[in-house]
């Protein structure tokens, strides 16, 4: 004879409300366009200072912030951890990190700044579930901050797309080697910056050179 445990009615509730409340907490391409996300001037070349700075992995993302002028003010990169995909998790880890390279714009009545995400990932360019909770992630921690939510960019083997946009790029993508800076003047433009850089089991942060 063999005895068990069955998951009980309330067991079962809480966790399709869990799952429910998860999917709540996710942006579609659709919601995504029509929010109004500001267009970068330049994506390629803020892919590819991103990629540059950082070298990001496969389910490594990197939030930076643009001034005025989209140019690079701030950013840092860290790993996923292994959690269910849900927008509200993200939005604290992107939030957290915001908190550490520059300071929140909350006391002007307009922002100035803008926040943008570029996440290095697995499979291809179409959007998945996990994209959804990064942008909804990214419009929250943008709203928490003072800043104006911007692009969010996949890194994936067959290069970068700047989601809701339609622009992108077959190179850098998820195996390229970092390259240079593409000139001096350009470098000179965005110091100082300030840059953070994290791994799962510890979030280690690295000042730009």
């Amino acid at each position: 004879m063999t005895f068990g445990f069955a998951p009980s009615a309330a067991t079962s509730i809480t966790t399709s409300a869990g799952s429910a409340n998860r999917l709540a907490r996710m942006l579609e391409p659709a919601e995504w366009a029509s929010a109004g996300i500001p267009l970068l001037r330049n994506p390629r070349e803020v892919v590819s200072g991103l990629h540059t700075r950082h070298a990001p992995a496969p389910a490594t993302a990197v939030v930076a912030v643009l001034d005025r002028e989209d140019r690079l003010a701030a950013s840092a990169s860290f790993s996923r951890r292994s959690t269910p995909v849900d927008g509200w998790e993200f939005r604290n880890v992107l939030l957290a990190h915001l908190r550490r390279v520059i300071p929140h714009d909350l006391r002007l009545r307009a922002p100035v700044r803008t926040a943008v995400l570029l996440y290095c990932r697995e499979g291809d360019e179409r959007w998945t579930e996990e994209d959804g909770a990064w942008m909804w992630g990214l419009r929250d921690a943008c709203t928490l901050h003072g800043l104006r939510c911007g692009a969010y960019i996949t890194l994936t083997r067959g290069g970068w797309q700047v989601l809701g946009e339609g622009r992108g790029g077959r190179r850098p993508n998820s195996t390229s080697s970092p390259g240079p800076f593409l000139d001096g003047a350009a470098e000179a433009e965005i110091q100082p910056l300030r840059t953070a850089s994290g791994a799962a089991e510890a979030l280690r942060r690295t000042a730009a050179r």
